[in-house]
């Protein structure tokens, strides 16, 4: 079983360095091959890029943009009426990801099934059941640049249970074309359930299984789930039988304890070491993001003494060895 690759994302690691660019620098020297950010969008995607090369780092993941966040926007995928500006806040995310990142590109031949009803295969030979009914295939992609595609927030003032069909099919609509435009750049498109009991109570995708479900409905190889160990323990829990589940059409992880959203490491309610194995065992070769709150005093560094762990016991080669 191959070792795990942790990507820096730097929307959440280094807050004591002022921008990007020296974030990113930051994470190169302390070991990182690859970074993710929410929304680069402030700098240049070429001076971002150059910055990368430098640091030795490839950026794996950016987020569509959010939308207008003074009016409360957190992106604008499932939004009803907002659709023109989702697509316009695509081909910016395409335009960054083309620039910042690889592109995933196709292995031939290689193909990954995931029979929905009665349990089908996963890639490591274990039964699979998600959903009665269809059969969904995904395509191994090798991995590089991805964007997730933010599904946003129930509109205020509306009832989340008389919008929520309105906002799938907005959803469904924006996905179908994201997958088209992502196509033709070898590009994929994650969703990310975001919790809704702490985190964002107003957003429209909150768990795996209704991710699942969308993702099947629009039936793109090139749009995968993305999975966020912190938000799944607090609206499911059930991670064994989660990550074995939805594994097969996951494209990337993030990670962070429960309930504090601090380092692995840090006091809480999640084993990391058991969580990192199980991945490991299930066959798992994506990049996991680091999208946690640095518990010390303002040094992220610091607080790397577990990762630095994980790769002393791999044998990984650090900055400087």
């Amino acid at each position: 079983m191959a070792p795990l690759r942790f990507s820096a994302n730097l929307s959440w690691l280094f807050p004591e360095l002022p921008g990007l660019p020296a974030r990113l620098r930051a994470a190169g020297s302390s070991g990182f091959e690859a970074a993710e950010v929410a929304w680069p969008y402030a700098e240049p995607p070429e001076a971002l890029a150059r910055v990368a090369r430098e640091a030795g780092l490839r950026l794996v993941l950016i987020n569509t943009p959010p939308g207008d966040q003074e009016k409360g926007e957190m992106g604008l995928g499932a939004v009803p009426g907002r659709q023109a500006a989702f697509r316009e806040g695509l081909e910016q995310a395409v335009r960054y990801a083309k620039a910042l990142g690889c592109p995933r590109a196709k292995q031939a031949g290689k193909r990954r099934s995931l029979l929905v009803s009665g349990g089908g295969k996963n890639h490591m030979g274990r039964r699979q059941e998600v959903d009665a009914g269809e059969k969904v295939e995904t395509t191994a992609w090798n991995t590089g640049e991805r964007i997730h595609l933010m599904a946003g927030r129930v509109p205020q003032g509306a009832d989340r249970a008389a919008i929520r069909s309105e906002m799938e099919t907005v959803f469904l609509e924006n996905l179908r074309h994201a997958a088209g435009v992502l196509a033709q750049e070898n590009l994929v498109g994650l969703l990310e359930p975001i919790n809704t009991r702490v985190t964002d109570p107003q957003y429209f995708l909150d768990t795996p299984q209704q991710a699942a479900a969308i993702l099947q409905k629009v039936g793109r190889p090139n749009l995968q789930l993305q999975m966020d160990i912190f938000h799944w323990q607090i609206m499911d829990g059930n991670l064994t039988g989660n990550i074995r589940k939805f594994l097969p059409i996951v494209g990337h992880v993030q990670v962070a304890q429960v309930p504090g959203r601090g380092e692995p490491s840090s006091p809480g309610e999640l084993n990391f070491p058991y969580l990192f194995q199980l991945l490991e065992d299930e066959g798992y070769q994506g990049f996991v993001g680091c999208e946690y709150r640095p518990q010390g005093e303002g040094d992220t560094v610091e607080g790397l003494s577990w990762l630095r762990s994980y790769w002393d016991r791999q044998g990984h080669p650090r900055a400087g060895q």
